[in-house]
């Protein structure tokens, strides 16, 4: 807690507000919000209309600010992907056809990364050659990254399975308008997996639930579906994903004969406001200030390897509960009570 009490205080050599500091602050935002609390308890800070200010005793602690920065790329903003041409048409197209998608749902915590993040996402993906030609299961597509996929023209199979049968019907509605070939199952994850999709796939692509169980389930169900060698891309915030779910991911991958070949922080961006639902509205919950409109939360791309054929951990053929709310973490959830950290 001290480092990140430093690092808040760094941060407010000038005024920022609650978005600002969580988009560069790598720390869960309950973690955020008690650091905060305990500033300005000790006189450090103070909530002014623009954010959060430094005070005497703050500025004092401030005495210097370093002359040398690191500065993330700003071509590729730190994905170690540059879009070209062919990629750009397929973000412009894309952009026309998730229009009218279907807006996010509370009931399934639901949100979708940003157009761009999406086509970055499938550039990496096709950078490590883990597109064209390839059999790939997303489980759960509400950013619709099987659209973009279908766009290339590039995989031999697109699958996806997915609780909510809006999703479903956007898809079936977008083969018949535009032949994309998208092969849609309602499935939900707490379910047995469909026996003919066990060791089908290449690749497998989710943004799972971020309880342990739900990480768990997602990741597991992902890897089934896996063939020998098979290749899984999975998204994970640090926001509500404290680094004790981080350490239990790697562990159970390791132990499903897994490895970790790519961790790019910060790939996926999220807006929070929807027609829908207004995942923000925590800040207005707890009395703080939310001035300013930037992409504050974010997601953490891995990719992982299979050495060979997967260990089952979580079998495919049981039904398994799955916690769909971390009330600890989860702080963005709108049926949060979150008056421990009012300050």
């Amino acid at each position: 807690m001290e480092r990140l009490k430093t690092m808040i205080l760094h941060e407010l050599n000038t005024a920022k507000s609650l978005w600002d500091l969580l988009a560069v602050l790598h720390y869960p935002i309950k973690d955020v919000l008690k650091a905060i609390k305990e500033l300005r308890e000790e006189g450090f800070i103070k909530v002014a209309e623009n954010g959060f200010e430094l005070i005497d005793k703050g500025k004092g602690f401030v005495k210097s600010v370093t002359k040398y920065t690191g500065n993330i790329c700003s071509a590729c903003q730190g994905k170690r992907v540059v879009l070209d041409d062919a990629f750009n048409e397929v973000l412009n197209e894309f952009k026309k056809l998730v229009k009218d998608r279907p807006q996010p749902s509370s009931e399934f915590f639901q949100g979708y990364m940003k157009e761009e993040d999406v086509i970055n996402r499938i550039a990496f993906m096709h950078h490590y050659r883990d597109v064209a030609d390839k059999e790939i299961v997303l489980i759960g597509d509400d950013d619709l990254v099987s659209v973009a996929l279908s766009l290339t023209g590039l995989p031999k199979r697109i699958c996806v399975l997915d609780i909510d049968e809006r999703i479903g019907s956007f898809l079936k509605a977008l083969r018949k308008s535009h032949g994309l070939e998208i092969e849609f199952r309602k499935y939900d994850v707490s379910e047995n997996l469909p026996p003919d999709l066990i060791s089908s796939f290449d690749v497998f692509s989710s943004e799972p639930l971020e309880t342990l169980s739900g990480l768990r389930v997602f990741l597991g169900r992902g890897i089934s579906c896996l063939k020998e060698d098979g290749v899984g891309y999975f998204g994970l915030t640090v926001l509500e994903a404290s680094y004790r779910k981080w350490r239990a991911v790697q562990n159970f991958l390791l132990r499903s004969n897994c490895v970790i070949t790519d961790v790019v922080r910060d790939f996926s961006r999220y807006p929070m406001q929807y027609e829908t639902v207004d995942y923000e509205n925590f800040a207005n919950k707890l009395g703080l200030p939310s001035h300013g409109r930037r992409d504050w939360y974010k997601s953490t791309l891995f990719r992982f390897e299979v050495l060979g054929k997967p260990k089952i951990l979580v079998n495919p053929n049981k039904k398994i509960k799955v916690q769909s709310i971390d009330k600890n973490e989860d702080l963005t959830h709108p049926l949060l009570d979150l008056d421990v950290y009012r300050l």
